[in-house]
C-alpha cells in the first residue's frame, strides 16, 4: 500500500506539472483541466487513500474527547505541578 500511495503521488505531480506545461505553451483550456484533474484526484482520491493506511489498526477512542480521556489529563496534569 505505501508503495502504490508513493507512485500515485508521483503521478499525480507529473500530472499536475504536464498541466502546467501546456498553460505555458498557449494551450491553457487543456491545461486548466489537466492541473483541475490532478488537484480533484489529491483532494478524492490520494487523501481519504493515505488517511486510510495511516490510521489501520489505531483506536479511534483513544483521539476521542471523552470523559475519561479527560480524567486521564487531569491525572497527568496533577503529577507535573511545574508546568502550571
Amino acid at each position: 500500500m505505501k508503495r502504490f500511495l508513493q507512485i500515485l503521488f508521483v503521478a499525480i505531480i507529473g500530472a499536475i506539472a504536464v498541466g502546467f506545461y501546456f498553460k505555458m505553451n498557449d494551450n491553457n483550456v487543456t491545461g486548466d483541466r489537466i492541473v483541475g484533474i490532478g488537484v480533484l484526484a489529491i483532494a478524492f482520491i490520494l487523501i481519504p487513500l493515505f488517511i486510510y493506511h495511516r490510521s489501520k489498526g489505531k483506536k479511534i477512542q483513544d483521539y476521542m474527547f471523552t470523559q475519561e480521556n479527560i480524567d486521564k489529563m487531569n491525572k497527568k496534569n496533577s503529577n507535573h505541578p511545574e508546568n502550571q
